[in-house]
């Protein structure tokens, strides 16, 4: 067992705790949100974690068995984009208007997002296994998918949130 490996299997075990806490954190949301659409969105959110979770599981039992070579994947997660433009409707926006627990939850859902991204982006440029580098990149990305979501849905909920506070033209 190399030092390689060890830190391999460090990050694999981060990675698998990330999506633990993104799912933790999505299922109170959903718990406690009260309007149906923005309960929508953080079920939606706390299932892709899961997804995440099984995924990791896979590889992590695959590099055990198989190295390097479990790192050869062609897994790839659903457009979020398409979610975010069949979430954030109008009928999203009006229920999630002028609602502090929606705000905060979607920035705090932003900040583990961010914090995701720069953990594997940091894995990746410091591996110098193509592979696991690639793997790694490849996390990143999908956390990136995750924030560019929030970060639509924060800005339009918080436009009405400044607007409707007496806030403009801030």
């Amino acid at each position: 067992m190399t030092q390689a490996n060890d830190e391999i299997r460090e990050i694999l075990k981060k990675a698998f705790q990330i999506e633990v806490d993104g799912y933790t954190f999505y299922s109170m949301a959903a718990d406690r949100a009260s309007k149906p659409a923005v309960q929508e969105l953080f079920d939606k959110l706390a299932r892709d974690e899961v997804q995440h979770k099984s995924y990791l599981q896979s590889v992590i039992g695959s590099y055990e068995e198989k190295g390097l070579a479990a790192f050869n994947v062609s897994f790839r997660d659903p457009d979020l984009r398409d979610f975010t433009a069949t979430i954030f409707t109008d009928e999203f926006k009006q229920q999630a208007q002028g609602a502090d627990f929606e705000l905060g939850a979607l920035s705090i859902g932003m900040t583990l997002e961010t914090n995701a991204i720069k953990y594997f982006s940091g894995a990746a440029e410091n591996t110098s296994e193509k592979e696991v580098r690639e793997f790694y990149q490849f996390l990143a990305d999908w956390e990136k998918e995750h924030l560019e979501t929030l970060q639509s849905l924060y800005n339009g909920v918080r436009q009405d949130f400044w607007s409707d506070g007496g806030f403009s033209p801030f």
